[in-house]
């Protein structure tokens, strides 16, 4: 009877194992989309969490989150912000020279190629200046780094 039982217990944890094993491998696809000519890029489009970092000169602007929403269409896409960002000040606006802006806002924009970015725009503060940047897409396409290089550097992450 004991051996029976022992029997039935290992079958169902080899089972239990085998399944799990098959789950993990069936990893969930990469966020992708093929163009009419055949080249296949990520798909950026959807609401992203959003980290923005002032460093060096501009650090006194401190850090933000925010979250974007990207809207592509074939290669190119944009981002606006979803909300204000909590930096955003009356005076900040009207001066001009912040990194922080308004709902609906663009803040970033640019187009994808096989690898990555083929370019990328942070968009400062209310738009009134663009930033070429260099930007980073990981492995699983979840989490997205661009940075300008010299004072600002946005971090995407999909909630």
């Amino acid at each position: 009877m004991k051996t029976k039982v022992v029997i039935a217990v290992l079958t169902v944890a080899a089972i239990l194992a085998w399944t799990g094993l098959a789950a993990a491998q069936a990893a969930p696809a990469t966020p992708k989309v093929q163009l009419p000519s055949g080249e296949t890029v990520w798909d950026l489009s959807g609401d992203w969490e959003a980290l923005v970092e002032n460093y060096g000169p501009a650090a006194r602007d401190g850090t933000c989150s925010n979250a974007y929403r990207i809207t592509q269409t074939g290669s190119t896409f944009s981002a606006v912000r979803v909300k204000d960002d909590p930096a955003l000040t009356k005076e900040s606006a009207e001066f001009g020279h912040s990194p922080w802006g308004r709902t609906g806002s663009r803040s970033l924009q640019g187009e994808l190629e096989r690898n990555g970015f083929k370019q990328v725009q942070i968009v400062y503060g209310g738009g009134g200046r663009i930033l070429p940047s260099q930007g980073h897409i990981s492995e699983d396409g979840k989490k997205i780094v661009i940075d300008n290089g010299l004072y600002i550097r946005v971090t995407l992450t999909r909630p």
